[in-house]
């Protein structure tokens, strides 16, 4: 049982070495990636059947020619680019935000070594390099989820713009 437990008190003590920031970290984290979460369930899932029901509407329609069959068109498709956007632009800003929140660890942390060393002296050269190690795994732990966040970032940016024009070239207007 012991072992099954040992990845979350792992993730628990690098949470307490890093300090308050690495939790606002972990919030963070965990709000991007139940985000790119439902977005993989959504492109799995609703979007092939959403996208199949406008098309389905499309081909209902009588008239595909006039300028209000164009404007409709051009509104169906601005709709549902929408919805498979959905929350991009939010995991966007989360990548951004990560390596930010990290610095501001680091910044934090190293201000707390540079108090202690204005305290104690620069004698211990131990203590100090421990202090600027627990500063630095802000940074890092970032970086990692940023890094991370980017390739979804990445395919998403992808799915939207492939289905969106797959879209547009489905619904004929002759």
């Amino acid at each position: 049982m012991s072992e099954l437990l040992r990845p979350l008190t792992d993730i628990r003590d690098f949470v307490e070495l890093g300090g308050p920031v690495v939790q606002v970290l972990l919030v963070v984290a965990i709000l991007l990636w139940t985000l790119i979460l439902e977005r993989v369930i959504y492109y799995r899932r609703a979007m092939p059947a959403e996208l199949a029901r406008i098309e389905a509407d499309w081909q209902a329609r009588g008239d595909h020619r006039s300028w209000f069959a164009h404007k409709i068109k051009q509104g169906w498709v601005s709709a549902a680019t929408r919805r498979i956007r959905g929350p991009l632009p939010l995991i966007k800003v989360l990548v951004a935000l990560c390596p930010m929140i990290g610095l501001l660890g680091t910044v934090t942390g190293m201000i707390q070594v540079f108090n202690v060393m204005s305290a104690l002296g620069t004698g211990n050269a131990r203590a100090m390099a421990s202090g600027v190690s627990a500063a630095t795994l802000p940074t890092m732990a970032g970086m990692v989820v940023a890094i991370s966040g980017l390739y979804f970032v990445s395919r998403f940016e992808q799915v939207v713009e492939r289905e969106s024009h797959r879209l547009n070239d489905h619904l004929v207007t002759h």
